[in-house]
């Protein structure tokens, strides 16, 4: 008898998911296509950024499935990105370039080992002491990699070369050669939306939402919800380590400041910037973040102020949050897609 119940629980607590149609794969698809003519287009550094944008926006993508489908608020998820690309980093062959079907999974492997630790603790608690907790354990990790030779100290540590995918000899994905590293990190970007996707469509993830919905209530309705938060947890620490894989092998270098609070606070600020609870929002925050960042460093258009581009974009934060507190994902929802709704109307009528 109790299964029926837990399943009507999960799927009335939780927001209605909406069937699959073409229309909620348009934009990803039509997007996706349109990125994969960018490299004929873009400079050396615009493809570059392009690639920086898209790592981000599967670091973002992992933070979502805690923060906006399970309504868990982590200050330390940068700890599973940076330790991922230490992990890279210190697999590079010195006789060689490494393989991407080994560096790849150990630093995923990594990544999900360090947040299966951190996620057993730390959900114990709750509201403010929990994210006090994955503070704590992130800045743990931080000042291991910082303040001991484990890996370079706080000047960190260089990639002798960047992996390969080779099959009998052949390679088949050189990250060395820019085009390869954009297309690598673009697919595995829509593997990371689709996985993603899958995960809130299903009975995991209906359970997830019904977490974060009223969390006392699946435990009523006989959820261990303690597993589900765990899972969503490890699996968000997973995606986070393919991020930090792709960052260690995009820069060649890999330093503490890849574990700090201030990359888990950006990542953070990057998914309230395009809409809590929404996978499409965190991408679009990733992606106004990142080129707000470059706008106001830019000495070429604001000169000595540039140095101080941190405030500059405090204050466009502390503006979008203010006049967008839905994101940028809800001005398309509420505001663009209705007055066009409205215009073609009027156009019809007339």
């Amino acid at each position: 008898m109790s299964i029926p119940l837990t399943a009507t629980a999960a799927n009335a607590m939780s927001p209605p998911i909406k069937s699959k149609s073409s229309k909620d794969w348009l934009l990803p698809a039509i997007v996706l296509l349109a990125a994969c003519m960018l490299p004929a287009l873009l400079s050396e550094y615009a493809q570059d950024l392009v690639v920086k944008i898209i790592i981000y926006a599967i670091f973002a993508l992992s933070l979502e499935l805690l923060v906006g489908t399970t309504g868990l608020i982590s200050l330390g998820h940068a700890a599973y990105f940076g330790i991922a690309a230490y992990v890279t980093a210190l697999t590079v062959p010195d006789d060689g370039p490494g393989s991407i079907l080994v560096m790849l999974p150990l630093a995923m492997l990594a990544a999900c080992a360090y947040a299966l630790f951190v996620g057993a603790l730390s959900l114990r608690t709750k509201g403010v002491y929990f994210i006090m907790v994955t503070l704590a354990f992130a800045q743990m990790a931080f000042f291991i990699f910082h303040d001991t030779g484990i890996a370079g100290g706080s000047d960190g540590i260089y990639l002798n070369s960047r992996p390969v995918l080779a099959v009998a000899g052949t390679s088949l994905v050189n990250l060395e050669l820019p085009q390869h590293f954009f297309f690598f990190a673009l697919g595995s970007l829509a593997v990371s939306y689709l996985l993603l996707v899958t995960i809130q469509r299903s009975r995991f993830g209906r359970a997830l939402a019904g977490i974060r919905t009223n969390e006392q209530r699946m435990r009523a309705a006989g959820y261990r919800t303690y597993g589900y938060k765990l899972a969503a947890f490890v699996i968000a620490g997973m995606l986070a380590g393919l991020a930090g894989f792709l960052m260690a092998a995009r820069t060649g270098v890999v330093n503490p400041e890849l574990l700090s609070w201030h990359e888990s606070g950006a990542v953070l600020l990057m998914i309230i910037l395009g809409g809590l609870g929404s996978l499409r929002g965190a991408v679009l925050g990733t992606v106004v973040f990142i080129l707000l960042k470059e706008f106001y460093s830019s000495e070429a258009i604001f000169a000595g102020f540039a140095q101080h581009w941190q405030l500059s974009l405090g204050i466009t934060m502390i503006l979008f949050v203010a006049f967008l507190p839905n994101g940028l994902i809800g001005l398309g929802r509420k505001g663009i897609w209705k007055r066009a709704r409205r215009a073609a109307k009027g156009g019809s009528d007339a």
